[in-house]
């Protein structure tokens, strides 16, 4: 293993290989993060940290995992069933990868709208908070684990299969892996918290995952949509979040100094008859 590994340190098409993969698994681990943030967000404070650390440690066993059976992934791509639909619009052949992206997506589309649902039906809130909190507590954070679980598993072989396009070294993946999970590990609470305080862009992110899940369904089908489309329209949806954040900060201190320099002005007129 280490005289596999040892060439691969002195030569500049691995590093590059290794640093595009990394900028990759980042960039595709977006999608896992936000869902684990929306997931733990739900959960009491005390509870929210260790489930997310439990989750995104579960990616790193499994993509490591995957990786070491990668013989095994990459057949995962072959056909298992075909549909025979002539002039259909979409692939008709279907390989265990299509299944597990489409089931994938269709898991998201359902929990973001079910979410969204909660979210906005105060009636359902508040049922939920006269349950005994105990029950609550252990039953939500085992389901949240289950689904963080279930959605590493559909990210985690979607990722493999795009580097196994981008080099054939499976210790650079791992490294790559490695690193990535790193960053996402410490970008989870400042994100978790960022999102659980700022109500408007949990809405954004869950319509981010409408939008992947929708994603991960047509590609399960065929229907290849380029992700530079949609982390482009992801990101200019949070560069419209921010300035929105941004405008409702300077209304907000706006009106907190109008509203003090009319206490001033009434503190003054009610001291000056005494004068």
């Amino acid at each position: 293993m280490l005289e596999s590994i040892t060439p691969l340190l002195t030569d500049p098409a691995a590093w590059a290989a290794l640093v595009t993969l990394v900028v990759m698994e980042v960039v595709l681990g977006i999608d896992n993060l936000i869902f684990i943030s929306i997931l733990s967000n739900k959960l009491p404070p005390e509870h929210r940290q260790r489930t997310r650390r439990i989750g995104i440690g579960l990616a790193l066993i499994m993509r490591l995992g995957l990786l070491a059976t990668i013989g095994w992934i990459v057949g995962l791509t072959q056909p298992v069933f075909d549909l025979g639909l002539h002039g259909a619009t979409f692939d008709t052949a279907f390989s265990w990868r299509d299944l597990i992206l489409i089931a994938g997506g269709l898991f998201l589309v359902w929990k973001a709208t079910k979410e969204i649902h909660h979210t906005v039906d105060v009636t359902a809130t508040n049922d939920m908070l006269e349950k005994d909190k105990k029950d609550v507590v252990i039953n939500n954070v085992g389901t949240a684990i289950f689904q963080i679980i279930l959605l590493d598993l559909v990210f985690s072989i979607d990722s493999i299969l795009t580097a196994v396009g981008m080099t054939d070294h499976v210790p650079i993946m791992m490294v790559a892996v490695i690193i990535a999970v790193t960053v996402m590990l410490l970008a989870a609470d400042p994100l978790a918290n960022f999102i659980d305080k700022n109500p408007t862009v949990v809405m954004l992110a869950l319509g981010f995952l409408l939008m992947i899940g929708a994603v991960l369904i047509a590609d399960g089908f065929g229907v290849h949509v380029p992700k530079g489309y949609i982390y482009a329209a992801m990101a200019f949806s949070a560069l419209v979040e921010v300035l929105n954040m941004w405008s409702r900060n300077a209304q907000i201190r706006k009106n907190q100094a109008e509203e003090a320099a009319q206490r001033a002005l009434n503190k003054a007129e009610t001291a000056e008859p005494g004068v």
